[in-house]
Parts: structure tokens; sequence; C-alpha cells
């Protein structure tokens, strides 16, 4: 064998080596990352998830309406990334306690009695204003001292929360995209797709309540959003009844 033959056979063997190492690098990224991920949505693989949405009216079978159709697809490739599987729930045949199967609860509290339910036990500093006359605050958001106001079209808002009820970092979470308006819902669960890896980098396995802006949805749909404000604690502080206020200033 010439010198220059032999040089050829281990430049050959230093380029497989080097492509092997290289694909097992990648692989363990990838593997690691896809771990990460299945950490922050509560799915190792094979995992049950359900996915609660609201009841279209006009009869008793599921029917979901377009937008939320929209939204569910954006879980459902997430949750097919995470090797796990999804059930599609009505609101109102949802009967689970937390921490069981990772939960996407899509939908607004007035319509939605999963998301009400859930609002109520875990999200106690976040009032929805329900008044059907059209006065300026219907649909209006307080979230502890602040108020957001819907104008339809133009500047909506819409909550992404992540919680595990203090349960622990094994429990499966609930995820709440609770919005002013349908496309809302469906700009939060494609803003949770796109930056879940800059969320869990923040908040670990921990829970979270964003408070997210929806800008021109009238000529822009669900894709231009914005991020008002990380409003986790003022959400899980009650807000003081009106006597409990009374009763502290005549002391």
């Amino acid at each position: 064998m010439t010198e220059d033959v032999r040089n050829l056979v281990l430049g050959l063997i230093a380029v497989g080596i080097s492509a092997v190492l290289g694909w097992l690098a990648r692989g363990y990224l990838w593997k690691r990352r896809l771990r990460r991920k299945q950490a922050f949505f509560g799915l190792p693989d094979n995992a049950e998830s359900l996915l609660v949405v609201n009841r279209d009216a006009g009869g008793p079978e599921l029917t979901v309406v377009r937008q939320d159709v929209f939204a569910l697809i954006e879980l459902s490739g997430v949750i097919k990334e995470c090797g796990g599987h999804a059930q599609v729930v009505a609101h109102d045949a949802a009967q689970q306690g937390f921490g069981e199967r990772t939960e996407f609860c899509v939908g607004n509290p007035v319509a939605n009695r999963r998301m009400a339910a859930h609002m109520h036990s875990l999200l106690p500093g976040v009032r929805v204003n329900s008044e059907p006359d059209p006065v300026p605050d219907r649909g209006a958001f307080q979230i502890g001292a602040e108020r957001y106001r819907l104008e339809a079209g133009l500047t909506e808002y819409v909550i992404l929360a992540r919680l595990t009820a203090d349960q622990g970092q094994e429990a499966r979470p609930v995820f709440l995209f609770c919005g002013q308006r349908a496309v809302t819902s469906q700009a939060a669960t494609r803003y949770l797709a796109r930056h879940h890896e800059k969320l869990a980098r923040k908040h670990g396995n921990n829970s979270f309540v964003l408070l997210l802006k929806v800008v021109n949805s009238q000529a822009y749909g669900p894709d231009v959003v914005e991020l008002v404000a990380d409003v986790t604690r003022a959400a899980q502080t009650p807000i003081p009844t009106p006597s409990a206020r009374n009763s502290h200033r005549a002391k």
C-alpha cells in the first residue's frame, strides 16, 4: 500500500468516525430536547391528555366552532410531537380532577363550564365581565386591580396559563386558553406552540399566567400577538370583595 492510498484510507475512516459522532450527537440533542418538551407539557411517551372545548349551540352532539377547531389543530400537533394521545371532550362532559392527565382547556368561562371551574379554583384574581348588554366593559378582563377592555377586531386579550394546582413537579399540568373571543384562544395556542421552549427555560415546570394581546385580528387573524405581562401573582391572589374592603377601611 502506497503512502497516498494509506492517507486516503485514513481520511475516509476519519470522515466516517466524524459522521457517526455527529449523528450520535444530533440524536442525543434531539432526544434531550424532546424530553424537555415532554416534561413541560406533562406528556411522556404514550401519555393521555384531554382537549376540552365549548359545545357549539345547535344540538346535543359535540360540534366545535371554526376557530376552536384551529386551536385544537395547533395543540394536536404539540401532543403528537411529544408522543402522546388526545381525547376531545365537551366542557360539560369533562369530569376529572387535577394532575391525572394533562388538560388543554380552550374557551371563555361564560360559555365553558370547565374553564369557569378552573378559574374559580386556580385563578381567583381574575374576573371576566359577562354582562349580556352592550356596555363598554362587556367581556373585559379584570386581573387584580387592572382592567382590560375588549375592542372587537382591534385589541383583544387572552390568558395563557400553565397550572399544576400546587401538586408538585410530577403532577400533570392544566393549560388554559381563556380569550375574549374565539380568535384569541387560537392565537394563544399558536403562541404556546411557537414559544414553548422559551417559556420552559423561563418558568421550568412551574405554574405561570401570561396576558397576551391580539392586535388587529380583523386584518391579521391570530398571527399578531404581543405579550402584555406575566400576571401570575395577581391572577392567583383573590380579589377582595367590596364588603372586605369596607370592613378593612372601617378598622
